[in-house]
């Protein structure tokens, strides 16, 4: 009675797997990561098991996507804030050998 239910569900994980490898830029990466733990956690509830639906739904859908998106700004701030090949900062430095 289930199975075509499950059958569909274990298609919507395996796509949207697929498209977490395929696609290359960290935002995207981070937000089909949310579609695959929403996925996953409806799987996880057709299987009969709503704990761990729940607990994926927390986990999978919120939390690891929203930590990625934090990681990627705070890299993208620093790669944007670095000059020349010593990887300080720009804050501050530009004022230094103006006042020179």
């Amino acid at each position: 009675m289930d199975d075509p239910l499950i059958v569909v569900t274990l298609l919507l994980v395996a796509a949207a797997a697929t498209a977490a490898v395929a696609v290359r830029d960290p935002v995207r990466q981070a937000l089909v990561l949310s579609v695959l733990g929403l996925c996953l956690a409806v799987l996880f509830t057709v299987l009969q098991a709503p704990d761990v639906g729940l607990s994926q739904l927390a986990v999978g859908s919120a939390l690891t996507p929203l930590l990625l998106m934090l990681a990627v700004r705070r890299v993208g701030r620093r790669a944007k804030g670095t000059t020349g090949t010593t990887g300080t900062t720009g804050t501050g430095d530009g004022e230094r050998e103006k006042a020179r």
